[in-house]
């Protein structure tokens, strides 16, 4: 059984501890210099503080071999430090190439005070010093010397001077040498951005119309063959891929509809619009089955859990909710938001739900207690898109201010996407790291995933007859294939890309310049 003790025997003991493992250096004098016991000249202050940066900065190596031409460059006799550091010669006989030093004095044990007595000292033999010496070749040292920076020896002959201090981006830096450590001041490239994968790029090739209102979503089937979209007309429409031809109207909602979805587990598709209402579609029969009844205002947007029987749907009254798709059934209404969270985000790992929101947050989600893991709080604006990419993981956010990526399961920052300066309504990304921003202003991005690089920029013609005020893109999407990406914009069109196949890296070069990266946090 541990015995307790009282707070002020613990305090005690842990004094009692730290003066047991001071006690060595407690009361001990400050050293003065040998040749001035009291300081008279600024030249003496500068030498202490120089001595002093010098045991603090380079202590770990001072010990090291040094460049014995380094030090005699100035035709010094005098081969010791000027800053009291002394120098050990391995083999006074004859002209090695370097100065082996011993290491820093030290107390035979703890508690035991470091006197002249008691000091122990380290030095080389002189076949260790031999041996040492031997193993880095004159001719290299000298070609090592001159081709990178300055050895030790530089240091202390330089440290003085601060007009003639690194400049920004060296570094100290150990250099394997042959096993032994040589050293040496290299200098340390600021971090630039790598060369972005070249992805050719993308052109309209078909619009689709017959909506009568926005396009507000649009999901594609898991087998490839047909899509479906949600418009303000109030109908779900489903169209032929390949074709492009409507298949099927469906009505129902009493307001605009702003999600589909298409289950991959069962021959269902759900549905949402600012009407309140959650709808579960039979397919087979075209009806609706199941009414998801929850929201008190519109619902912005809905996903499904790609491994169990769940259904989360994103609302104007700031909460989302996960419901059972069999039982109907309310599991748990997701609330912390403070404004409607206009976009959710599913996946298999944790966290297995993302919402994005107008209070300019992005929270990802316990499924199982029903509370937020992680608040991201970086965008100064709403947050209208979230994208999960489907092999790294990594995800993605759309704000007027930036895209932003990030890193689960903790959220943590990556890079930001610059350049897209407009209402990002919608994100997309495939498995060759095309990521595709669309906005508000009819404009359309596609970035380079890995390096952020924005290398196309896209804006298409509104359908003749419509109003320039009338380009805007609701949502886009990939096919299963992910050789067409879809649009769904506000000329009441849906747009359709591919590739174009007769474009190379020599007739699309990327414009890139190895610019610096400034990643910053907010």
């Amino acid at each position: 059984e541990v015995q307790k003790h009282s707070v002020h025997t613990l305090v005690f003991r842990s004094l009692k501890r730290t003066h047991d493992m001071f006690v060595a250096d407690n009361a001990k004098p400050i050293p003065l210099d040998e040749e001035r016991q009291v300081p008279q000249s600024v030249n003496y202050c500068h030498k202490v503080k120089m001595s002093v940066k010098l045991r603090t900065e380079y202590g770990s190596v001072l010990h090291m071999p040094t460049l014995k031409e380094n030090l005699r460059e100035k035709g010094d006799p005098n081969t010791g430090d000027p800053y009291g550091q002394k120098q050990y010669s391995g083999n006074q006989g004859q002209e090695l190439e370097y100065l082996i030093t011993g290491t820093h004095p030290y107390p035979p044990g703890p508690g035991v005070a470091l006197t002249a007595d008691t000091k122990v000292q380290r030095m080389p033999s002189e076949s260790a010093a031999q041996s040492l010496a031997v193993a880095l070749p004159p001719s290299q040292s000298r070609l090592e010397a001159n081709r990178t920076a300055a050895g030790v020896g530089d240091i202390y002959r330089h440290a003085g001077a601060s007009e003639r201090s690194q400049p920004p981006g060296m570094s100290m830096a150990m250099v394997e040498a042959g096993g032994n450590k040589n050293s040496a001041l290299m200098a340390k490239k600021a971090p630039t951005m790598p060369k972005p994968q070249w992805h050719p790029p993308w052109k309209l090739y078909r619009v689709i119309s017959g909506h009568l209102g926005w396009v507000r979503c649009i999901a594609v089937e898991p087998g490839n063959q047909w899509f479906v979209t949600g418009s303000a007309d109030r109908t779900i429409k489903i169209w032929d891929l390949a074709s492009g031809k409507l298949k099927l109207s469906l009505t129902g909602h009493i307001s605009t509809v702003r999600g589909v979805i298409v289950s991959a587990r069962s021959p269902y598709l759900f549905s949402c619009g600012e009407d309140k209402q959650v709808k579960c579609w039979d397919l087979e029969y075209n009806k609706v089955i199941r009414h998801y009844h929850g929201h008190l205002s519109a619902v912005y947007g809905l996903d499904l859990h790609p491994t169990i029987d769940v259904l989360v749907t994103c609302s104007r009254d700031s909460t989302a909710r996960i419901w059972d798709i069999r039982t109907k059934a309310s599991v748990h209404t997701l609330s912390g938001h403070t404004n409607a969270v206009a976009t959710v985000k599913c996946q298999a790992a944790e966290p297995q739900i993302i919402t994005g929101s107008h209070d300019t947050t992005i929270r990802l989600w316990d499924l199982v207690a029903g509370k937020t893991r992680v608040t991201l709080t970086n965008h100064k604006k709403s947050v209208r898109a979230v994208v999960l990419h489907p092999r790294h993981y990594t995800f993605a956010s759309g704000s007027p201010d930036n895209i932003k990526q990030w890193k689960f399961p903790d959220g943590n920052f990556i890079q930001n996407l610059s350049g897209h300066n407009a209402i990002i309504n919608t994100l997309a990304v495939n498995s060759d790291g095309v990521l595709v921003s669309g906005a508000d202003n009819g404009t359309m991005h596609l970035w380079d995933w890995r390096t952020g690089y924005n290398f196309q920029r896209v804006h298409a013609a509104v359908q003749p007859g419509s109003l320039d005020s009338e380009s805007g893109i609701f949502a886009c999407v990939f096919d299963q294939s992910e050789s067409r990406l879809l649009t769904a914009e506000a000329d009441k069109t849906i747009k359709v890309y591919k590739e174009d196949e007769t474009a190379t890296e020599e007739t699309h070069p990327v414009s890139w310049k190895p610019e610096i990266i400034k990643r910053k946090r907010f």
